[in-house]
């Protein structure tokens, strides 16, 4: 039966810092998906896997063969798609056979049905390319596609995954989920997409603490987790009653003992007792008193073990809560206008033609099409860095504008420095809170920017551009949840639905869209 099976596992990274120590893990044939935190080494557990590096201790065994989807797609110079499916050869071989070039002894090992599994494979990603188109003509999503059509072409017993959706428009994405809804061997995939996840037969998910598998899809596991917090919720306010009451039961103790102690010495002060019996009830008070301070003092120690241990579950399983000063921006105020704009970079051939469009209020909106079809030229012509070939843009409010690699922050400054350099009218304190409420508490908010994994640097990116006095009236968006894990993705949901200005986003994740409120779509067609 094929199986993967991973025993007492530990790796390092090269700096040092553990990522496993002796995790048991083991995968059927059943398609899983692999979910946690950026950084906590999601994409290194298949590099384990595939045998591409080696684990400081334990062992890997798998039974069955591997097909590999990594999560950058390299491209070698003059390589093909052939190339890439490694079949170079064999389709030469393949050729020479047609043309009847080929000797006799090649002629036994020709695999006749090569072009149309070739072909097979290709469509089964809807990518429209042949085996000799070379790498460097596709785009990053076509490349992924045809890098994940390499990896189903020799029907491996397990599929590995990592972030195949990335890149990829609304078709590309499309094809990935069918193509797992329809897969009826093993896979492992890693991926923050909600809709690719919920084709998934169990879910791992993978902490710093080890993994914990769940059986179903997304849909199930985040039901699961919502159960895991209410009972969380439960335990913490359980454990905050016992602390309440310890420290009732302590105060109680501490005013009897109190009230005894000042009796017997009103007594002694009236002679009522002998001297020597009023030292003896004195030590046996103070005794007494000290044994049940001690007593409390454990109790209340214990009961505030187990609330600090709640609490501490509560805010790992809770996700983030942010509210946010208003923009103030009127519903009937014009946010931007496009008057039959034509853009590009070359004047004869602009990837942009007679576009009008206009935004008015806090309006919700997303910019759709497929992959070069200028979602990105448009962007750059509303914050200005480009200027358009024809026609006019013109953007009536403060804008702000948020890329994948958050570019308004400085990655040698401190987070706290970056917000006060964004924000120049915020205080101190006001700078703490705001970037609290993103969760970048204490210690957190002193963080060099440039030290942040991808999720926490569009959360610090959202903190800074949100959380000042005055918000910007409206927020542009590019690709936000590209290589994010889901708890950021989600994070960075629930910081969105609570700003009340107008929003402009790139995105293909269709999960995403709908679950920040967009109302309408400006979709862009092919420039080809």
């Amino acid at each position: 039966m094929t199986s993967i099976t991973l025993s007492g596992l530990s790796w390092t990274t090269p700096d040092g810092r553990p990522l496993f120590t002796g995790l048991d893990l083991s995968f059927g044939p059943e398609r899983t998906g692999l979910v946690g935190r950026n950084g906590v080494g999601k994409s290194t557990l298949l590099k384990l896997i595939a045998g591409e590096t080696s684990p400081r201790a334990g062992s890997v065994r798998v039974e069955g063969r591997i097909g590999r989807l990594a999560q950058l797609v390299q491209v070698a110079p003059q390589a093909s798609i052939a190339d890439l499916f490694g079949v170079e050869d064999a389709l030469a071989l393949l050729r020479r056979a047609v043309a009847g070039t080929a000797s006799a002894e090649e002629l036994a090992d020709v695999d006749w049905t090569l072009e149309e599994r070739l072909a097979a494979a290709l469509a089964r990603t809807d990518l429209h390319a042949d085996a000799d188109t070379p790498l460097v003509r596709l785009s990053g999503g076509q490349r992924t596609r045809a890098s994940l059509a390499a990896a189903v072409f020799g029907d491996p017993d397990f599929l590995l995954l990592d972030e195949p959706t990335n890149n990829l428009d609304r078709a590309g994405r499309q094809a990935v989920i069918d193509l797992l809804a329809g897969w009826r061997s093993g896979a492992i995939v890693v991926s923050h997409d909600r809709e690719l996840l919920d084709h998934v037969d169990a879910v791992v998910e993978l902490t710093s603490l080890g993994a914990a598998r769940y059986g179903g899809n997304w849909s199930a596991y985040r039901a699961r987790k919502a159960t895991e917090l209410a009972a969380a919720r439960h335990d913490l306010a359980y454990a905050e009653r016992q602390l309440a009451e310890a420290g009732r039961k302590a105060q109680l103790a501490t005013e009897r003992s109190d009230r005894r102690a000042a009796a017997g010495a009103r007594r002694g002060a009236r002679g009522d007792l002998p001297r020597i019996l009023i030292g003896g009830r004195k030590s046996n008070a103070e005794a007494s008193r000290g044994s049940g301070v001690r007593l409390a003092d454990r109790q209340q120690a214990q009961a505030s073990k187990a609330a600090t241990e709640a609490r501490s579950r509560v805010e790992i399983l809770q996700g983030l809560s942010v509210k946010l000063p208003s923009t103030g921006l009127p519903a009937s105020r014009q946010v931007l206008r496009l008057d039959d704009v034509t853009a590009g970079y070359d004047g004869a051939a602009p990837i942009v033609r007679n576009l009008s469009f206009a935004m008015t209020g806090p309006e919700r909106v997303a910019l759709t099409g497929p992959n070069g079809s200028g979602k990105t030229t448009l962007l750059k012509l509303v914050t200005g860095a480009l200027q358009p070939l024809a026609g006019q843009v013109s953007v009536f409010v403060e804008l702000a504008m948020l890329d994948q690699a958050v570019d308004l922050l400085d990655p040698g400054a401190s987070l706290r420095d970056n917000f006060l350099r964004l924000n120049p009218g915020a205080g101190e304190n006001a700078c703490r809170a705001a970037l609290a409420s993103f969760q970048f508490r204490a210690d957190a908010a002193l963080q060099l920017a440039g030290a942040l994994s991808g999720g926490q640097l569009l959360r610090a990116g959202l903190a800074c551009v949100l959380g000042g006095p005055q918000p910007p009236s409206l927020l542009i968006l590019d690709e936000p949840t590209n290589h994010l894990d889901v708890e950021s993705v989600e994070a960075v949901e629930r910081g969105l639905l609570a700003y009340d200005g107008a929003l402009l986003v790139v995105s293909h994740d269709e999960r995403f869209l709908d679950d920040i409120g967009i109302e309408r779509r400006l979709t862009l067609a092919s420039a080809a």
